[in-house]
């Protein structure tokens, strides 16, 4: 190993953790960072690893810490619920208080249910939609990522020779060990086209319990929805009398107070919830429309879950929901701002050197890309990007001190500041220049 190393000891941990923990990481999609680094502290925006080297902080735990790291309000919360049950397994207060500013707060909530993951979220709106409307089909988008269970791992990645034409998509599955009939109760569309959306809907709609898509696809590039697209969602789900789902774990609490939903002015049936929504504790939710959420007790849908309401949680995001909502949603339009002048930045230096870099998405969560295409609508748009040249830069920001997701993806805190906007500027410049020579 190189004496000059700077990521000398999470190297040594990572090799050390190996040893008992799979692949030396908690979730396999860490492993894919430029170097797995192991963190010993962070403040704000700022992050340090264990070898001393500080970063700005653009990955900020997958997108839970729209607060930043250990913001005072939330550490007060959480500290003041430390001292109290960790888990009743039964009703209290804190489920009321957030379940009614999470109504006060999202278009689409009429009834709200907790639970402890994105996945399990997404699991339970396309039980619910079944049992509403009496149908099977689910149908969702390629390149849209709605957790990693059998049912819906299906068409995320993969090249065009495995998701087929663009006018005959297949259904992908995405792991193997995947059960194989899982394709069965899917149907695959392509994103941002409603063309093609309602040739699908005309051969299947009879049979199409839900669509489910994230208004914004942030796990595959920050894909910005067509003028009209969601809207058009909208329409074609109550022609054919299938429910629209928005899959906001992301989007929700990030992109707006009340969600994408908001921000567009389409309102889904029903819609998920997680990351932004606990501030960084482990919480997700799901809300809708009361007659199809009230079926998990008068319905006979099954639902449930231990840690569901965890008293823990839900202190951090009442915390959370709090400051992102105080004073006219002035964080998240701050973080927004932030992210916005970053994409501007960084699109203006690459520019400077000549290289074909475009940043997509919305301020507080935007994704870089090296392609020489003139915007990024769909998913085979991304797959056009230059992957070589986007890990080359990813490597290079962050020995500069900046840390990004490993696809691109950078997002932003309400605690992020013109510092943080003038550093990664500065860094991004000198990155291609170094690319460029």
């Amino acid at each position: 190993m190189p004496t000059n190393d700077r990521y000398a000891t999470s190297r040594a941990m990572l090799e050390r953790a190996r040893k008992s923990l799979t692949g030396g990481v908690s979730s396999p999609f860490r492993a894919k960072f430029p170097v797995p680094l192991y963190f010993q502290d962070a403040q704000g925006p700022r992050a340090v690893d264990v070898d001393g080297n500080e970063y700005i902080d653009y990955a900020l735990a997958w997108g839970p810490l729209i607060l930043g790291h250990t913001h005072p309000k939330l550490v007060e919360a959480i500290g003041r619920q430390a001292s109290k049950p960790h888990c009743y397994g039964a009703q209290h207060e804190l489920e009321i208080a957030v379940s009614e500013k999470m109504c006060a707060m999202v278009p689409c909530a009429e009834r709200v249910e907790f639970t402890s993951s994105g996945s399990e979220a997404v699991q339970a709106v396309l039980r619910l939609a079944r049992a509403y409307t009496g149908r099977n089909l689910i149908l969702k988008f390629e390149g849209n990522y709605h957790g990693w269970l059998d049912s819906v791992l299906l068409s995320y990645r993969g090249g065009v020779e495995e998701l087929g034409p663009i006018d005959g998509l297949r259904v992908h599955l995405n792991s193997k060990g995947q059960v194989p009939n899982s394709v069965e109760n899917v149907v695959v569309a392509p994103w941002n086209d409603l063309e093609r959306l309602e040739r699908i809907l005309d051969q299947h709609g009879h049979e199409i319990a839900a669509v489910i898509t994230e208004p914004v696809v942030c796990n595959s590039g920050c894909l910005m929805p067509k003028p009209g697209f969601l809207e058009g969602l909208r329409t074609l789900t109550r022609q054919y009398g299938a429910l629209l789902i928005f899959d906001e774990i992301i989007t929700g609490f990030r992109m707006a107070t009340g969600g994408a939903q908001s921000v567009f002015g389409v309102t889904p049936d029903l819609a998920t919830f997680g990351k932004a929504l606990g501030g960084g504790l482990p919480l997700s939710a799901f809300a809708g429309r009361a007659e199809i959420m009230e079926l998990m007790v008068t319905g006979g849908v099954g639902y449930g879950g231990t840690f569901n309401g965890n008293p823990l949680s839900l202190a951090g995001a009442l915390a959370t929901l709090e400051e992102l909502a105080a004073h006219d949603g002035k964080a998240l339009a701050h973080a927004n701002a932030m992210g916005q002048a970053i994409a501007n930045g960084i699109a203006e230096a690459a520019a400077e050197y000549g290289l074909p870099v475009l940043v997509s998405g919305f301020g507080a969560a935007i994704s870089v890309h090296f392609t020489r295409l003139a915007e990024v609508r769909s998913y085979r748009d991304y797959l056009v990007s230059d992957q070589r040249m986007l890990a080359s830069y990813l490597r290079r920001m962050l020995d500069e001190g900046i840390y990004q997701l490993p696809d691109g993806r950078m997002y932003v805190s309400a605690v992020h500041t013109q510092r943080e906007v003038d550093q990664t500027v500065e860094a991004a410049r000198k990155v291609f220049a170094g690319m460029a020579a």
